[in-house]
């Protein structure tokens, strides 16, 4: 077997274990500039703790002002690192949960 192949090192394993995290907010009268800017705040707190050397990251988020709620999807090594970034950030949530992240359509 040539040098490369086979069993990944240690750093490989760490740098691929990940798990996709759906977190829910429920917010009576929020709104789309409310929704944006604690996104953005958690986004803003995840970047900073990735610099620290923390792998999570802020994926996507979805607002339904229809039913007052919010959705932000992670990628994170432990659902703590999550709730960490939320805690950083002052942001409150309902609740954090794994979930299974696909490809989107490109189209």
């Amino acid at each position: 077997m040539r040098r490369g192949q086979g069993r990944p090192s240690l750093g490989q394993v760490i740098e691929t274990a990940t798990q996709a995290y759906l977190v829910e907010h429920y917010w009576p009268g929020a709104t789309a500039e409310r929704f944006e800017s604690a996104a953005a705040q958690v986004r803003a707190a995840t970047e900073r703790m990735r610099g620290e050397g923390t792998r999570v990251r802020f994926l996507h988020s979805v607002f339904v002002p229809e039913d007052e709620a919010a959705y932000c999807v992670f990628e994170a090594s432990a659902a703590a690192e999550v709730e960490e970034a939320y805690a950083r950030a002052g942001v409150g949530f309902e609740r954090i949960v794994d979930a299974l992240e696909t490809a989107r359509d490109a189209r």
